[in-house]
């Protein structure tokens, strides 16, 4: 008969050493977040100093946040971040989810995973890569896409579209899709590998054609997951950046400036740069990222019984 009587704890400095291997292996990733998470929150005050190098720091209080909520450049940052954070996260998601359900329709294996891995190899492309690749293919002197359209009548003149506020979000939305979309397909792939055959046949014997197995079977069994993957990129919509920054340039900085590259060129592209206003911007949109964090934090609990924090 047990007596119910815990064991007694172990000392602190016993439980360290018996696990000291476990703690060794975690300390790296608790100094990185320590000194590139952390350690930077110090730089919060400097939103409420007027800060230059050869000047120091001189207290403003929320002057700078003043001076961003009435500037339109800033909040031309912002409606752009908002516009094509969404845009993205439609695109690739709706590209993502056919294409799933496409590749989940062939039959042959073989065939199968050679598309997979075709539409999957941009993911590990750099946005460096990426942008170069574009650039050359848009190119206006000797770009065959453009040679294309003026082959076909369509343009009269080479036109650069990297650089034409009119196309510019639709080319940022293209290249987006053709290299975000492989990644959202092994996810939803994995999902589509875990229905019930069952369910399909039982739809079959019942007259279903293959348009409605997929309506009736497919989509529901799949939604779960996209409406989880939709609320985990929601929280990261203000972080768009590297994207932005290789492919905009100062001619289309009012359809493609975002606040991150708002912050980067009031820092480190302007001759004097205000570290106190740049860092007041990053505060904002910082706040309003946490907020955003906190709302997704709720809606997953509401869908899938857990947060994501």
């Amino acid at each position: 008969m047990t007596t119910g009587v815990k064991p007694a704890k172990k000392p602190l400095k016993t439980r360290i050493y018996t696990y000291r291997w476990f703690y060794l292996m975690i300390l790296p990733v608790f100094i990185f977040a320590l000194l590139f998470n952390y350690y930077p929150l110090l730089g919060i005050r400097f939103a409420f100093y007027n800060y230059t190098p050869f000047k120091g720091p001189d207290f403003c209080g929320f002057d700078n946040f003043s001076k961003l909520l009435a500037n339109a450049q800033f909040w031309t940052a912002f409606k752009n971040t908002w516009i094509l954070s969404l845009g993205n996260l439609i695109f690739t998601t709706s590209a993502a989810v056919i294409l799933s359900l496409l590749l989940n329709e062939i039959k042959n294996l073989k065939a199968k995973k050679f598309m997979q891995t075709l539409i999957y190899v941009p993911h590990f492309l750099s946005w460096v890569v990426v942008a170069s690749i574009f650039a050359i293919i848009l190119s206006p002197q000797n770009g065959f896409f453009n040679e294309i359209l003026v082959r076909l009548g369509i343009i009269d003149s080479p036109i650069y579209f990297m650089a034409e506020s009119k196309a510019w979000r639709a080319v940022f939305f293209i290249i987006n899709i053709w290299k975000e979309t492989g990644w959202g397909t092994v996810i939803y792939l994995a999902t589509l590998s875990g229905i019930n055959p069952e369910l399909y046949e039982a739809a079959r014997m019942d007259g279903a054609t293959r348009l409605q197995q997929m309506r009736y079977v497919t989509m529901p069994a799949l939604s779960n997951t996209i409406v989880i993957v939709v609320i985990l990129n929601l929280a990261k919509i203000m972080n768009i950046f590297e994207s932005v920054l290789v492919l905009y340039s100062p001619k289309v900085y009012t359809v493609a400036d975002v606040l991150q590259t708002y912050v980067y060129r009031q820092t480190l592209t302007t001759q004097v740069p205000n570290f106190g206003y740049s860092t007041a911007v990053g505060l904002f949109r910082s706040l309003i990222g946490c907020a955003l964090v906190l709302i997704c934090n709720q809606l997953s609990k509401k869908v899938r019984g857990r947060g994501i924090i």
